[in-house]
């Protein structure tokens, strides 16, 4: 049976997103980021003879599991998609769900340390045998690589500063808590924009800590790998670093630059979205869920080869 615990996440956008995989009845689907099952469960409701295969790394997700025969859970972060299909000898999968948002449990989960109006260690593993935390990266990382990541994963224009600030701050003493880094960047704070600007650290930390980027490579790329021609790939994302990289894996079939022309001027591209304009929760929605205001859902269909 699941679990009763519903507020561990409400799946954002789950009619859009159900629908968005056009589900076979008989068809074998991933739901790459489990967190609730909220997703799951409506996947499953679609089911025949079919079957889901639903991962995730954090090992509190586990509570949340539910006994269906059509349901398999694989404990694991989703760039090793290609690894356990294998595994269970699945060749080929008609679609792919990944949201790609922090759980509510997450953020109101105070000793992991993903949000920033709660004072806790600076944890932010997804997975809690991982090695690398946010607290590490702070009191380890070089000005370059803090610079790095402020500027890309955080989008923020003073990344430098921040870097050179944390780097001198830790000399006098090591950061430990969310509220050591939020009263060491205090100064850097752009007035009336405090909620902005430390939701930037914060993401650009636990990007970092979860190799989130590298990872939702892997998953794109091994999902148009294993997707049946006509398959379905659906995608919510929360910030524009995933959204572009989604986008331009959709459109290019590559992250950062249109492909090779032949000399026709075509190139072939593996995948073909099927909204042309990008879907986001209605005011109801909202509501009923804030933290779905900034969720971004793009959906892609295998193309014949």
């Amino acid at each position: 049976m699941q679990s009763k615990n519903t507020a561990y996440h409400q799946p954002v956008l789950l009619q859009e997103s159900i629908e968005g995989l056009n589900i076979d009845p008989d068809g074998i689907y991933v739901d790459a980021t489990y967190g609730g099952g909220g997703h799951s469960k409506e996947i499953i409701n679609h089911l025949k003879k079919g079957k889901l295969v639903a991962f995730d790394q954090d090992t509190e997700a586990v509570a949340n599991l539910f006994n269906d025969r059509h349901f398999l859970f694989v404990g694991h972060n989703f760039r090793f998609l290609k690894h356990f299909l294998r595994y269970h000898n699945i060749s080929q999968i008609h679609g792919v769900l990944a949201d790609l948002g922090v759980s509510s449990h997450h953020f109101d989960s105070s000793e992991r340390g993903f949000s920033f109006r709660k004072d806790a260690e600076l944890d932010m593993r997804m997975n809690r045998e991982s090695k690398l935390t946010a607290k590490e990266i702070l009191n380890s990382y070089t000005e370059a690589q803090l610079n790095y990541l402020f500027k890309h994963y955080g989008e923020l224009k003073n990344a430098l500063m921040l870097a050179r600030t944390i780097v001198s701050d830790r000399e006098k003493k090591p950061f430990h808590t969310t509220s050591d880094l939020q009263n060491s960047l205090h100064k850097l704070i752009p007035k009336n924009k405090e909620n902005q600007f430390l939701a930037q650290v914060f993401q650009a930390l636990r990007i970092e800590v979860n190799r989130e980027i590298h990872n939702l490579k892997e998953l794109l790329r091994q999902a148009e790998q294993y997707l049946v021609p006509g398959g379905r790939l659906v995608v919510i994302s929360y910030h524009s670093l995933e959204d572009r990289l989604v986008k331009n894996y959709i459109r290019w079939g590559s992250f950062d630059h249109p492909p090779q022309k032949d000399v026709y001027g075509r190139f072939y591209t593996p995948l073909k979205p099927v909204n042309k304009k990008i879907i986001t929760p209605g005011e109801e929605e909202i509501k009923i869920n804030n933290r779905a205001r900034s969720a971004r859902l793009r959906i892609a269909e295998k193309v014949t080869a």
